[in-house]
């Protein structure tokens, strides 16, 4: 089974690489062939952790020692250096960052042997990672990155830090799907469409317009939507941010206050409040909770935005 699964994992990131090359040659019209190189090993390079970590290699690593788990967490910065190394965008103040803020975040949670439930070292490491994230401070890759790269690198430092540093339990961080994952995702889409019509027009939020689109802009959409927005966002406010606060405020506490947060992050999206953004957000989060509640997995979560995203961008935005 192990082989199985390393198998689709090897071809399924193949074939992502392949699709990814394809529509960010096309995109991608300011970049060199040298630049374009550069960012898309970058890119391959960033998205590594959180497609094989769905695939359980993460479990080696954190059987390691808590020395080798910190020590590993420099590796994260290897996509900075492919990017800028050697180019005269290449800072060492940047290089330090990205060399230390995985490593110094990864130790402050692996040093201490932590109970399951959140404590003030995940707070505050999650509450460095969303400064980060607002305040720009890993904003360093120079033009013209992609900028997505920021968001990834911070998730990548996330996932690292509570799967293998703190070895949290429960987070459910595969993406191995199942027939169960799917229907769960879908069902909690469902449940939350017709509120977020109602909602929507109420607020002033969406705009339906009827369109054709071709299929390969649906597949693009999704593809983005899954593995660049709704996986990293998941992984933080599910996986792990309602995986800790259950078990401070209770299955509902957790939900509630993971959804609210999460409304709270959309905040400053085309204005400097957009309280229907985080109206809507807020009230989304709740099912994309309950879809990760429900088998403890990401992946349904996952499904569950990717479906409320596509479909609001192609037809309600």
């Amino acid at each position: 089974m192990k082989n199985v699964r390393w198998i689709t994992a090897l071809g399924g990131y193949a074939l992502l690489m392949v699709a990814a090359r394809f529509f960010a040659r096309h995109a991608a019209t300011s970049f060199s062939d040298v630049m374009f190189t550069r960012a898309f090993a970058a890119f391959a390079l960033l998205f590594a952790p959180l497609w094989f970590c769905g695939f359980g290699a993460a479990e080696p690593l954190a059987r390691a020692s808590k020395v080798a788990r910190i020590a590993a967490a420099a590796a994260l910065a290897l996509p900075y250096f492919a990017f800028s190394f050697g180019t005269p965008d290449f800072y060492w103040r940047a290089a330090v960052i990205s060399i230390a803020l995985p490593v110094l975040l990864a130790a402050f949670v692996a040093l201490t042997d932590l109970p399951p439930r959140m404590t003030w070292r995940d707070a505050a490491v999650l509450a460095i990672i969303v400064a980060a994230h607002f305040m720009k401070w890993v904003n360093f890759w120079p033009a013209p990155a992609p900028a997505v790269f920021p968001k990834l690198f911070l998730a990548d430092i996330a996932l690292y830090s509570f799967l293998v540093g703190r070895r949290l339990g429960g987070m459910g961080y595969s993406l191995i799907p199942s027939a169960k994952t799917l229907q769960i995702g879908f069902r909690e889409w469902l449940f939350y469409f017709p509120i977020a019509l109602v909602l929507g027009e109420a607020t002033g939020f969406i705009h339906f317009h009827a369109s054709v689109l071709r299929l390969s802009s649906v597949v693009a959409a999704i593809l983005i939507t899954s593995l660049l927005i709704a996986l990293p966002e998941e992984l933080f406010f599910r996986a792990i941010m309602q995986n800790l606060l259950e078990r401070r405020l209770g299955r509902y506490g957790g939900l509630i206050s993971a959804a609210i947060l999460f409304g709270l992050s959309h905040f400053n999206h085309g204005s400097p409040f957009n309280w229907r953004y985080v109206l809507l957000a807020s009230v989304a989060g709740i099912f994309y909770g309950r879809a990760w509640r429900a088998e403890r997995q990401v992946l349904a979560a996952v499904v569950t935005h990717t479906a409320v995203d596509v479909v609001w961008s192609l037809w309600f935005r």
